[in-house]
């Protein structure tokens, strides 16, 4: 018999003739297909899917076999899904899929042929009975009631017993489709038994390994106890054996100082690692554990030194400037020193050294525990994105360890140690947590007194550690994280102070590393050429370097061709050893000009002058602003030209410059990119310049931000711009007025050299820059007359 019905695709289920169940419908198609056979004679097929992931199945993705149910029920669930109660009635063999909103098909419907008294199939029933009651019994997931079970039994029918056993056993999609296309009783029967006696024995099998696995622990509990006696009889012996191991882990426990809480943990541990046998997994996991709980430090301390002078002494040896650093450490040993004894002790500092590369954060470490006689540790967190190496990894596993918190601690041995965490603002996070997060319980004073270590897991005292954290920018830190700790700024040493470390700690360094002591001086003016025209860095770690190639150049030539007594490398010798020079130091231009003014600039690597250039010429009022500048610097420019419109008239100022010339303002080395507010008073005067046509004075340099009301603003950076403007061969500046505290900051024999203006307004500044009278503009040159073609001379 053949019927066109709607399909129902199923996941991950066959449903069999004979069998009444529940079918959730939650797909469009497939709900469609319930309402149209709902609204008609209520069949349909139902056909299981070969892959369960696909959610819009076709033809090809379900198998040709199903079977024909009739709906009894359809009730919708609160979230939209369809439960469908259906009876099962006859296997189905799809022929071929009508075209429609919902899957639907044509099948050859099958029923089942009648069955003969004498017919095999009664003996295979009666032994699929048989297999399925062990099979339920033996089963450790299954769980059908008596009732089931004897209702089967009572089953007279061995189609509905084949399809039914079918149904509820645990086999695979393929296995009950197998059956399902099975037409022939008999053979259905075979396969179903044969799959229950399959199953049977691999119970049997597990029930065989499970009882040697029981005989194996209990061989495991004899060999235990017989242990314990061989240890008791070679006590009495007098004799060694593994047990002294364990009895010496035990005197360290009661040795190492731990808290009681932490020691009554390692005793419990220890009992632990006695009861288990020697060389198994979770022993070495046990004894690992108690061995990292006796060596890390608990109240061994160093014998610190509590002497400011001694201090200053070590940090001025060891490093040049750094006054703020320096001052800071003093304060805190000078109140260290001074409550020593009390009750009172102040909880040790997070200082945070900010500056760029090679400005010496990580040695200034270094000096800090030298100078207070602790021991010094390094933890570097460039690219630490895993939470668990700060606090460790749980016991979970073998291979298991604390993080580099108590690692540190481990190797110092002490409970007071420095320890520089390098680079912090390189940590990240990712799946595996968040590390700065982490890293706020150890430095937060507050908390850090009971750090727990994911490994060790318990209480650990970080509050006598000194810690000192290192980063090149502060953008990266978290604000929480950054909240605990005390920044000091290392901007980078200017061209002074880099001559001065390089003749006082970089030049001996490498001629000592050289072995040219006594054979090889450097002057002075070599060292400043060095400084000036073949480094350009906030730090000193490339200059040391250029230093070292003279040493070593020198040393070769040494060996090639000896001379006697000391050999001096003075400026003109500089480019034999380092070749051409790589940058050109900054050269005032002093001569007065049109539309040019001298201005200051910060860099991550010092100051520099910063000359802008400024032109107008006739056109229709367009301002164009060229030289790699950043928003800020062109807000600027548009600042300065809005100003100087609202003064037309008190400068002299033609009353249609804005509409009927072009303005062009150029800063130049313009592959530099440049930025910020500081240049406002220069882009003034030199825009100022080249209107009115009056020279703007070179030998003056200046910084200051602009308002459209002509206010000037304070800048930063004022030590290394005047510092640039001394080494320029500048003498005269035009400082913003409420920068004048900043002066303090200035080398005394920098400042003596400058002459510093302090301004409020621009047009104080446009007076003391601009000269008195316009330059007429140049008159073109009319073009040679040429020859016409063919004339004579």
């Amino acid at each position: 018999m053949r019927l066109e019905l709607p399909v129902i695709p199923l996941r991950n289920t066959v449903i069999l003739p004979h069998i009444t169940t529940a079918v959730d419908v939650g797909r469009a198609k497939s709900k469609r297909a319930v309402e149209e056979a709902t609204g008609a004679d209520r069949l349909l097929f139902l056909v299981a899917q070969r892959d369960p992931e696909v959610d819009d199945p076709t033809a090809d993705d379900l198998f040709t076999w199903g079977v024909m149910a009739v709906v009894k029920q359809a009730m919708r669930l609160p979230d939209g899904t369809l439960q469908v109660m259906v009876e099962a009635k006859n296997r189905v063999e799809l022929l071929d899929y009508v075209a429609g909103p919902y899957l639907r098909a044509r099948g050859e419907v099958h029923t089942e042929a009648p069955i003969e008294d004498s017919s095999t199939a009664r003996v295979l029933a009666d032994e699929l009975k048989d297999a399925f009651e062990r099979y339920v019994s033996g089963h450790k997931s299954l769980r059908l009631d008596r009732y089931q079970i004897d209702a089967l039994k009572a089953t007279s029918d061995p189609a509905v017993l084949a399809d039914t056993i079918t149904y509820h056993a645990t086999w695979t999609v393929a296995e009950k489709q197998d059956v399902l296309e099975t037409s022939n009783l008999e053979e259905r029967l075979k396969k179903v038994l044969s799959m229950l006696l399959r199953d049977l024995e691999r119970f049997d099998m597990d029930k065989r390994v499970a009882a040697r696995v029981k005989e194996q622990m209990d061989q495991n509990q004899r060999e235990y106890y017989l242990r314990e006696q061989m240890k008791a009889i070679q006590k009495e012996l007098g004799g060694e054996d593994g047990a002294g191991d364990l009895e010496s882990l035990r005197e360290k426990i009661e040795q190492a100082g731990m808290p009681e809480a932490v020691k009554s943990k390692a005793l419990k541990e220890l009992d632990r690692l006695e009861r288990m046998q020697q060389g198994s997994p979770e022993a070495t996991v046990a004894r690992t554990y108690l061995d990292w709980l006796v060596e890390v430090p608990w109240n061994k301390a160093d014998n610190e030194v509590l002497d400011i002078g001694h201090t200053r002494a070590i940090l001025d040896e060891d490093h040049y400037g750094l006054k703020d650093v320096k001052e800071r450490i003093l304060e805190y040993l000078a109140v260290r020193q001074m409550t020593q004894g009390l009750e009172v002790r102040n909880k040790a500092p997070i200082l945070v050294l900010v500056g760029p590369p090679g400005v010496g954060k990580t040695s200034l470490g270094r000096s800090i525990a030298r100078s207070m006689n602790r021991k010094f540790h390094r933890i570097s967190l460039g690219g630490v994105r895993d939470e668990a190496e700060i606090r460790g990894h749980r016991r979970t596993y073998i291979g298991a360890l604390p993080g580099k918190i108590i690692q540190a601690m481990k190797q110092v041995g002490v409970i007071n140690p420095v320890i520089l965490l390098d680079e912090i603002d390189k940590m990240s996070a990712d799946w595996r947590g968040d590390p700065a997060s982490a890293m706020l319980e150890v430095l937060d004073p507050e908390q850090n007194n009971t750090f727990t270590d994911h490994y060790l897991d318990v209480p650990y005292d970080l509050s006598k550690v000194f810690f000192i954290t290192t980063a090149n920018t502060l953008q990266t830190i978290p604000r929480p994280l950054l909240d605990r700790m005390e920044v000091i700024e290392i901007p980078g040493y200017t061209n002074l102070e880099k001559a001065r470390i390089a003749r006082g700690y970089l030049w001996p360094k490498q001629v000592k590393e050289a072995g040219m002591e006594g054979k090889l001086e450097v002057t002075d003016a070599a060292i400043n050429r060095v400084v000036d025209e073949y480094t350009r860095e906030a730090g000193v770690r490339n200059l040391e370097r250029e230093l070292g190639k003279i040493a070593r150049k020198a040393t070769k030539n040494y060996l090639e061709n000896k001379w006697e007594g000391l050999k001096t490398v003075d400026a003109p010798d500089v480019p034999n050893y380092l070749g051409v020079p790589k940058f050109r130091p900054d050269r005032a231009e002093k001569v007065a000009q049109v539309g040019t003014a001298q201005g200051l600039a910060w860099t991550p690597v010092g100051g520099s002058l910063l000359t802008i250039e400024a032109a107008v010429v006739p056109g229709s009022g367009k301002v164009n602003l060229t030289g790699s500048l950043g928003d800020v610097m062109k807000e600027s420019a548009q600042a300065a030209l809005t100003y100087l419109r609202a003064h037309a008239s008190e400068w002299g100022l033609p009353e249609d410059f804005h509409t009927k010339y072009d303005l062009h303002v150029h800063v130049p080395e313009g592959a530099t990119p440049k930025d910020g507010p500081s240049a406002g008073i220069t882009i003034a005067t030199a825009i100022a310049s080249a209107i009115t046509r009056r020279p703007a004075r070179m030998d003056i340099a200046m910084t200051g931000e602009i308002t459209i009301r002509g206010k000037v603003l304070p800048i930063g950076g004022v030590k290394e711009k005047l510092l640039a403007a001394h080494q320029a061969g500048i003498h005269k500046i035009i400082l913003p007025k409420e920068n004048q505290p900043h002066l303090q900051d200035i080398p005394e024999e920098v400042l003596k050299g400058l002459e510093v203006t302090l301004v409020e307004d621009v047009s104080e500044v446009l007076k003391i820059m601009l000269a008195a009278e316009p330059v007429p503009a140049p008159t073109p040159t009319p073009p040679a007359d040429r020859p016409q073609p063919g004339a004579g001379a």
